[in-house]
């Protein structure tokens, strides 16, 4: 922990939403992908956050990824009996990825990534500026 909190609170926001971006492009990367078995498809992605107070001072959090948990959708069953990786009856299965949601979520990430970037880097301005008044 440093001696300012709020360094560690901006940081665990920016680190939990640099796995929200991973985890949004994972899901976008593999929207397209198929597979010859609903066992075998790729699931989205999506981090589970949880609110951990700060060592030193109960009245501050962070935040922390728990878990990266997979979706629990069904795949997309496609009918397209002359793709190689189609099954006996001719179909192919897809991951149930929205990537429209999924650039609303990647929009999201970056923006709250940015947001904490700045409280980051007022914090930053600020204690230089404190320190600077001691001269």
């Amino acid at each position: 922990m440093s001696n300012l909190p709020i360094f560690d609170v901006a940081g665990s926001a920016m680190t939990a939403q640099s796995v929200r971006l991973s985890t949004v492009a994972s899901n976008l990367a593999n929207a397209d992908s198929v597979s010859a078995s609903p066992d075998e498809t790729f699931r989205a992605l999506r981090p589970v956050f949880r609110a951990e107070p700060l060592a030193g001072d109960p009245a501050l959090a962070g935040v922390r990824v728990v878990e990266v948990a997979q979706s629990d959708a069904a795949p997309q069953r496609r009918y397209e009996p002359g793709h190689p990786l189609a099954d006996e009856q001719g179909y192919v299965y897809a991951p149930d990825i929205d990537p429209v949601a999924q650039m609303v979520d990647l929009i999201s990430a970056s923006r709250s990534y940015q947001a904490n970037v700045e409280v980051f880097n007022s914090a930053k301005e600020l204690a230089v500026a404190t320190l600077s008044m001691g001269r």
